[in-house]
């Protein structure tokens, strides 16, 4: 694998695709001294407001070795000048589990790159299909459960003072699908809770129809209702799926919650740049 200087105007180094060019004013030594090392390629993954700003749903990059995730937000952002201004809520995942900027990445490895998020039966499940409230909440109802609670998300009419027409939602599925188990585990030891369920549904929504259901069945009312107010406000935040506005003049991605602590956002321009080809 080479790379070098052609007419001292311009530095090739090794993409997916063959070999690919820059202006050899935009590197500095350090950045060919990086391209000319080994390297190693990852797919990087886009969801949201981010596949449309890159205009593509997933990409191969080619990486000096020893890369780290924040290195692919920088590549990306460096290149496509409205990333820069979502550094801050941009999150960033590896093999399907959120990482941190300084993780380390290997070649082969799965990166997504995530932005705010909008928010396998028997517990949990992605579905495009309509989501049949009723009876869900008669599947699981037992005859020592003394209270079953029942939150559903319903597309509403209007939004952001402009009347909506449907909605679109979209996933990064398998770590969708990974986190709400997840959170179904979570709430069975957090909360006296017998059992839960746990839908998003995908795709194309109409007017008054069920994006999302959580059912808590349990002994008493209270650890019910608390459940699953934890369980619907813990996956708008956590659970990488997005929503879409179809409105008369136009769409829009929904703003998304903002991550929490634990998830570290993006880097902001701290970390150490490293260049990187497609």
């Amino acid at each position: 694998m080479t790379s070098g200087i052609r007419q001292a105007t311009t530095i090739e180094a090794p993409g997916n695709r063959g070999f690919f060019s820059w202006p050899a004013t935009v590197f500095s030594s350090a950045h060919v001294k990086l391209l000319c090392s080994a390297s190693m390629q990852v797919r990087v993954l886009f969801f949201g407001v981010l596949k449309d700003l890159v205009g593509r749903s997933s990409d191969e990059l080619t990486l000096p070795d020893q890369a780290k995730a924040g290195d692919v937000i920088e590549h990306y952002s460096s290149r496509i000048s409205p990333l820069k201004g979502m550094l801050g809520s941009i999150a960033v995942s590896v093999n399907q589990e959120y990482a941190k900027p300084e993780a380390t990445l290997k070649s082969g490895d799965e990166v997504a790159l995530l932005p705010p998020v909008s928010g396998g039966a028997p517990r949990t499940r992605i579905t495009r299909e309509v989501i049949d409230s009723a009876r869900v909440a008669a599947e699981i109802r037992q005859p020592e459960d003394g209270a079953v609670a029942v939150f559903e998300g319903i597309v509403r009419d209007h939004s952001r003072g402009r009347r909506t027409r449907f909605l679109e939602y979209e996933a990064y599925e398998d770590m969708a699908l990974k986190r709400m188990e997840s959170l179904a585990d979570q709430s069975l030891s957090q909360f006296q809770i017998r059992d839960v369920s746990i839908i998003h549904r995908l795709g194309h929504l109409e007017i008054g129809e069920t994006s999302v259901l959580i059912v808590v069945a349990s002994a008493h009312r209270a650890a019910a209702f608390e459940a699953c107010r934890w369980l619907i406000d813990t996956l708008k935040r956590t659970v990488p799926i997005w929503k879409k506005e179809f409105f008369e003049d136009g769409a829009v991605w929904a703003d998304g919650e903002p991550f929490p602590e634990e998830i570290t956002p993006a880097p902001t321009g701290t970390h150490s740049r490293s260049s990187a080809s497609k």
